[in-house]
């Protein structure tokens, strides 16, 4: 069980005066008057506040046992998770040349985040394109002219056609994402490359070629996050927990007749494949690259075929410099895809910072400037006698060292470092600095911005100085993934859990604690189903574990909380190393029952119709609810259980002000989009079955009041009504002279 901390004595100041004066009738009777102001009741408020401040030092020591308890387990407390996000950068009109930027540049908002990743500047911008095929009415109407086309070029048959689409316009993503493979005529994505004007498209072309074999392109991408019910992980997996790489190619297209174009070489991909979000850096081509005729009357078939999308802007096609193409061969959908991108997280780069000297004593600490240290980026030196500053390495825990080993071990959520006794890792020498040669710290929920919220960057190239071109920041995507530092309660909660565990799934309990307790996840609620294949929907296959898992989610109760791909691959990730190895392993999104509710209530005198209108709805979406405080204990709606009329019932009557129910009818979601009202079974009341992966979200609620006394009609249906329109148009004749 959790280590509560007893209070050793909870009496507070004013009880311990109080204490006093209740004793002055049976120790100085003759003292009847002890007023605020005497003298001696000055003397007993003094005693009361001294043995105040001892009572605190005294309620200290179990805080002080439970810190030391955590160290002795080797588990210090788990640092604050940095939020990760891209930006899209451009230059203004007046820049005309690429400017290489190093990586890191800090970029302001309301925190602070700095780049990950070198850029080549370029002088353009990026608008993608998708060619859409018709839809049924564009075909129809279009029938006559494709028919045409047919006999005057003496097609086999009739042309499909397409529309040119535009993508992520204004630069920002679309969570629904767009199928590349499936939603397109020829399976790519077109990135048109524009010039900040059109008289500076001669200009920017020149930039492109003017470091032939050496400039880069970095590519923003960013696949479709949102993900079905039931979708698992490891699904299309290989054994080291990544997705498997999307078949795909980059192309930039080359001026002139015929159509070429050129592969681009992948310097770097941070998107492992295209498969999470991150930077694709492509090297510029040798060749002539330049956009192929756009004009119907320079070529006829512009367009048509692999041809590029035809863009009928005349400004916009004047802008044109090239274009980038991604051909997909496998699954595909993108959410966005931009230009001049760069990847950046919530923390901040300390370089060569002398954090003490070497006393010569054993277990020496010292603090670093930071706390919340990223340990992969942190580097120590000690400056040892003749040989300058030697890099030391890190260790977990120093007792397991012998002899003089030249290490230390870092609490990255403290910001503290550690040296051994000479017995276990050297001493460092007395007298000699240390100093952290690198290190990043930050971090914490503050980090996860809405898209738009980082406005502004300072950069410096590969020299050192300062860049004084305008730069403009755009912030496409929300950042995300940041999480605060754990608390002492969280560490003490989870101490139960980790000496039950040993950082081990094997039964259901340990998936779940794990699970929950995925750093950077923000997981509300972790199910684990036992020998259940999410693919098949069975649940009776040897070997097979899946952890579903349920993000927080604050404010209105609609939609409900979903996990998208970054939740599921950080859980996936987290509890790989500690499933056992024969047990096969899927971390798995909700899948809900989507349902509707129609309820009529009467309520009493001194309430207002939609107050009690809203309470009742509260109250529903509160007791259906997946997380806290649904389900009838409070801890969420329990997998696979059914939805019963009857119970919801019991709710709305419990609402204040609700007199009586006068029904309730259940509504399920029709593929159709429709409401179709649920019968009563053979028990004679409705219900919804669920399975045992499965959990209800309302979707629609319709609540019909009426005074008490005055029964008000139940919905019927959830599907409004078609509306007609009765009134004819007369026509109006223009008086002609």
């Amino acid at each position: 069980m959790p280590l509560i901390p007893p209070a050793l004595d909870d009496r507070s100041y004013d009880d311990l005066v109080q204490d006093l004066l209740a004793n002055i009738p049976a120790h100085t009777p003759e003292w009847t008057n002890p007023q605020p102001g005497d003298p001696g009741r000055t003397l007993l408020e003094l005693f009361a506040w001294l043995a105040d401040t001892i009572l605190y030092r005294a309620n200290l020591i179990p805080e002080k046992q439970r810190i030391a308890f955590l160290r002795l387990l080797g588990q210090p407390m788990q640092p604050a998770a940095a939020a990760t996000g891209l930006l899209s950068l451009s230059l203004g009109a007046s820049s005309l040349s690429p400017i290489g930027i190093v990586a890191p540049a800090s970029v302001s908002g309301p925190v602070n985040f700095e780049t990950l990743n070198e850029i080549d500047l370029l002088p353009v911008t990026g608008q993608a394109y998708i060619k859409v095929p018709l839809s049924p009415a564009q075909q129809s109407s279009s029938l006559a002219l494709r028919t045409g086309l047919m006999t005057l070029y003496n097609l086999g048959s009739i042309p499909s056609g397409y529309t040119t689409t535009p993508l992520f316009t204004s630069g920002q993503y679309d969570p629904s994402g767009h199928d590349i493979l499936n939603g397109t005529t020829d399976s790519s994505i077109w990135l048109a490359l524009l010039a900040s004007t059109p008289q500076n498209q001669s200009a920017a072309l020149a930039a492109l070629t003017s470091q032939p074999g050496q400039l880069t392109v970095n590519m923003g991408f960013v696949p479709l996050m949102a993900v079905p019910g039931l979708f698992s992980v490891p699904q299309g997996y290989t054994g080291a927990g990544t997705p498997a790489p999307v078949t795909a190619s980059w192309t930039m297209s080359l001026q002139g007749l015929p159509y070429q174009y050129a592969a681009m070489k992948v310097i770097s991909d941070s998107t492992q494949g295209l498969t999470q979000p991150g930077v694709v850096q492509l090297q510029i081509p040798t060749g002539p690259i330049g956009a192929p005729p756009n004009n119907v009357l320079s070529d006829p078939q512009a367009g048509v075929g692999m041809k590029p999308p035809r863009i009928d802007d005349t400004t916009m096609a004047a802008r044109l410099v090239t274009w980038i193409r991604l051909a997909a061969s496998s699954a595909l959908s993108v959410s966005w895809l931009g230009v001049n991108a760069v990847q950046i997280d919530q923390r901040t780069t300390y370089s060569a910072v002398v954090i003490g000297v070497s006393d010569g004593s054993i277990s020496q600490q010292f603090a670093l400037p930071q706390a919340q240290v990223d340990p992969a980026t942190f580097v120590l030196q000690v400056d040892m006698p003749g040989l300058g500053f030697q890099t030391w390495t890190e260790v977990d825990d120093l007792a397991i060292l012998e002899g003089p080993v030249q290490a230390y071990a870092l609490d990255p959520e403290a910001g503290t470092v550690t040296f051994g006794n000479q017995l276990q890792g050297m001493i460092p020498p007395a007298g000699r600095r240390i100093m952290a040669q690198t290190m990043r710290a930050g971090g914490g929920s503050a980090g996860n911005l809405q898209p738009g919220s980082l406005t502004s960057i300072q950069a410096f190239d590969a020299s050192g100085n300062q860049i004084t071109q305008t730069i403009t920041v755009l912030q496409p995507t929300p950042t995300s993934g940041g999480a605060d530092a754990e608390t002492l309660q969280s560490a003490q909660q989870r101490i139960p859990s980790l000496l039950q565990n040993q950082s081990r799934a094997v039964t259901a309990s340990d998936y779940q604690n794990l699970a929950s307790q995925t750093p950077g996840a923000n997981v509300a609620r972790a199910e684990v189903l036992p020998l259940f294949m999410p693919q098949t929907q069975t649940s009776n296959v040897p070997g097979v574990v899946s952890v579903m898992v349920i993000p927080n989610k604050a404010g209105v109760m609609y939609p409900n909380p979903r996990a998208d791909m970054p939740t599921l691959q950080t859980v996936y990730q987290y509890l790989n190393p500690c499933r056992p190895v024969a047990a096969e392993m899927y971390v798995i999104a909700s899948e809900y029952v989507q349902l509707g509710i129609g309820v009529a209530v009467e309520y009493k005198s001194g309430y207002q119709s939609i107050e009690v209108a809203q309470a009742v709805e509260t109250a529903v979406r509160s007791y259906l609810w997946p997380l806290a405080p649904g389900g009838m204990d409070g801890t969420g709606w329990p997998l696979g259980r059914t939805v019963r009329q009857l119970e919801l019932e019991v709710v709305v009557s419990k609402v204040a002000g609700v007199t009586e129910v006068n029904g309730l009818n259940l509504f399920s979601l029709l593929s159709t989009g429709a409401y179709q009202l649920v019968n009563a079974d053979s028990s004679g009341s409705p219900e919804i079955l669920l399975s045992n992966w499965q959990l209800p979200e309302l979707l629609q609620v319709i609540v019909e009041t009426s005074p008490d006394g005055s029964p008000a009609s139940v919905p019927a249906t959830l599907t409004p009504p078609t509306e007609t329109d009765p009134t004819v148009a007369v026509p109006v004749v223009p008086n002609v002279c």
